[in-house]
């Protein structure tokens, strides 16, 4: 079908009844997504984009494999001396591997390496490029900017707005929010969201202090997670859907805050240390409640694929019986990636891109420490 035109609001609409990329439209319908239900929608915590598209999906993996066998022979004192049995990494967690870099490489570099694939594969000119955010939590040091290290690396134009936003594992989903808005609003026409981690010095610096006489079995627990994160590195090019009708839609989707929560998780390069009982416990309560909000503007029961952040058995396990979605759909990179942080959801996506089909709906969703949670909505 040819290109939709814009209505008096500005909205793109269509003559007669279609669809465009698997979304049904009526006569002279704004362009927004099926999912929409009843009365406006709720604040500016929910979103909807109408002329958004994902370009582009690329991921770095880490070449380094670290075994969950071989961290528990690292820590088998301290697991005999506090009658811990080995193998809570797999069996708890449902994490066997985990990735690093080799010492070569870093994770900015693995950084720009991601944006450079999305943007072949987008077929995307560094030139063309109006905004680069950064996601990562992993950093060099305080100021300045990973961004401006990734925006000089990709070879962008000075032009080209770059900075990042940290928010915990939820920092890619929030920048493709905000990076879509301003395609949107025509501010900018393309946009690459990006992200590395490296994981190397908290495990470290986390198998180093856990080996001390002086830990018990609470501080042991408290720091398990950070024995399950990742390295990796992803990147995504958005852009204008009407210039890219083989695109994947940006829809729209929703974002709610529980912050009273905000110290249920806290880490550093020293370590991550979690009150885990608690931390399941407020999230589900959070992504719960988000998830029927949800069901005002959108109907997510049916999706085809569900990406989620990649945490671990228990919290995968938790958010399918909470929210009651279809197990099958629900891919999983964390068994042999580990946590990889912002990066785990682009990362999942990417390996999934390849069984996707047009008109499949995916739907990404994440709890960041905080707690934040965000779902959004592609039709691929």
């Amino acid at each position: 079908m040819g290109v939709p035109k814009a209505n008096s609001d500005g909205a793109a609409a269509v003559d007669e009844a279609s669809s465009i990329d698997g979304v049904k439209l009526l006569s002279g319908e704004a362009l927004l997504p099926t999912t929409r239900q009843g009365d406006p929608l709720n604040g500016n915590a929910t979103t909807t984009h109408r002329n958004v598209a994902l370009l582009s999906v690329a991921s770095i993996l880490a070449p380094r494999i670290i075994t969950s066998e071989e961290i528990d022979r690292r820590l088998q004192p301290v697991l005999k001396r506090l009658r811990l049995p080995t193998g809570l990494l797999q069996r708890v967690a449902g994490v066997y591997e985990r990735r690093n870099w080799d010492t070569n490489q870093t994770f900015d570099d693995a950084a720009i390496a991601a944006g450079r694939q999305a943007l072949a594969d987008a077929g995307i000119q560094p030139h063309q490029v109006g905004l680069l955010i950064n996601t990562s939590v992993t950093r060099k040091h305080l100021e300045p900017s990973v961004a401006v290290r990734i925006h000089h690396g990709l070879g962008l134009p000075s032009s080209a707005i770059n900075f990042d936003i940290a928010n915990a594992c939820l920092g890619f989903v929030n920048g493709m929010t905000l990076a879509a808005q301003l395609i949107d609003s025509g501010q900018i026409t393309y946009a690459v969201v990006i992200d590395g981690e490296d994981a190397d010095d908290i495990q470290t610096n986390t198998i180093d202090r856990l080996s001390r006489g002086s830990i018990g079995r609470k501080d042991f627990m408290s720091e398990f997670a950070s024995l399950t994160l990742g390295s990796g590195a992803a990147a995504v090019v958005l852009g204008p859907a009407d210039a890219h009708p083989t695109g994947h839609r940006m829809l729209g989707g929703v974002t709610r805050a529980a912050t009273q929560f905000n110290e249920l998780c806290v880490g550093s390069v020293d370590g991550m240390f979690t009150d885990a009982k608690a931390l399941l416990k407020g999230g589900m309560e959070l992504v719960v409640s988000a998830w029927k909000e949800a069901k005002r503007d959108w109907n997510w029961g049916g999706m085809d694929r569900y990406i989620l952040h990649q945490v671990s058995d228990v919290h995968t396990n938790a958010i399918v019986k909470a929210v009651g979605l279809d197990r099958s759909r629900v891919p999983l990179t964390y068994p042999t990636l580990g946590n990889v942080g912002p990066a785990s959801i682009p990362i999942t996506l990417a390996h999934e891109a390849e069984s996707l089909r047009p008109g499949d709906r995916v739907l990404l969703m994440g709890v960041g420490s905080g707690l934040n949670t965000a779902m959004l909505e592609l039709a691929w």
